[in-house]
């Protein structure tokens, strides 16, 4: 497992000492990755998802870094869940002061093919999903008349992503929701932003052809693939004071591909 090397002229060790981070979707790739980032820079972990097995290896693995995390299952399209999650931390007084909306999940499929099954649940998960933690991490806070901070985790908006209308247009929609809750929960003092990730070298990437994938990587004005941990750096940054006076954006990580147009996921 690759190791996360903060960059200490960035970040400094207890950055976010005396914070809760929750992060959805936090077993494996872009999740774990920001969940050991925020770690390594103090933050107490609540990492969540419905594959619990996994779920706890990842916990394990950042307890073998020295860090502090509770793992939780959660299913996010399910408001009850979401709702016992809140719960449950808030009898362990561990209300998050941070909330990373990592999770989600989709499937490739041409758009005439896409059942109305199929389209509702993708939506629900990456989009009512998103909405329902963010609605009762903002109950929780208000409540207690504390700040609080989000950060969602988006696909690229910039073009069309042919094979992925039900998963473009939930996302899409989450980059507004992103804008339209900053606008409503400024005067709590919560900030949200998030981050579109383009083309991450995770273990996601083995469900696309190879040969269009390194063929479109050689389009990208960056030449190369992201990393994980540059994806959770830049949460780190959102998330940190470094960035309190920013809510609001979609900032696109993804070697220029909204420039070029090129998706090496195509």
């Amino acid at each position: 497992m690759m190791t996360n090397p903060i960059q200490e002229t960035v970040f400094r060790p207890g950055l976010f000492k005396g914070q809760t981070a929750l992060v959805t979707g936090g077993g494996s790739g872009i999740g774990l990755a920001i969940a050991r980032t925020l770690g390594l820079l103090g933050a107490t972990l609540v990492i969540a998802a419905r594959d619990t097995d996994r779920l706890q290896e990842a916990a394990q693995s950042l307890r073998n870094n020295g860090i502090a995390v509770q793992s939780e299952a959660v299913n996010i399209r399910d408001n009850d869940s979401v709702e016992a999650l809140f719960a449950r931390l808030a009898e362990r007084q561990q209300q998050p002061d941070l909330l990373v909306n990592n999770a989600g999940g989709q499937f490739t499929a041409p758009a005439l093919d896409i059942s109305p099954g199929g389209f509702r649940a993708v939506v629900e998960l990456n989009l009512q999903g998103t909405f329902q933690m963010s609605q009762a991490f903002a109950r929780q806070r208000i409540a207690a008349g504390l700040p609080g901070n989000i950060v969602n985790i988006v696909l690229c908006q910039e073009q069309g992503i042919p094979g992925m209308a039900h998963a473009a247009a939930a996302r899409a929609g989450v980059v507004n929701l992103t804008r339209t809750l900053a606008w409503e929960w400024a005067e709590h003092r919560i900030r949200i932003n998030a981050v579109a990730p383009g083309t991450i070298a995770t273990d996601g990437l083995e469900n696309y052809d190879p040969q269009n994938l390194a063929a479109g990587v050689e389009q990208l004005l960056i030449r190369r693939m992201g990393q994980p941990e540059e994806v959770a750096e830049t949460v780190a940054f959102l998330a940190s004071p470094a960035a309190s006076y920013i809510t609001g954006i979609c900032l696109a990580q993804d070697g220029g591909e909204h420039l070029t147009g090129a998706s090496p996921q195509q």
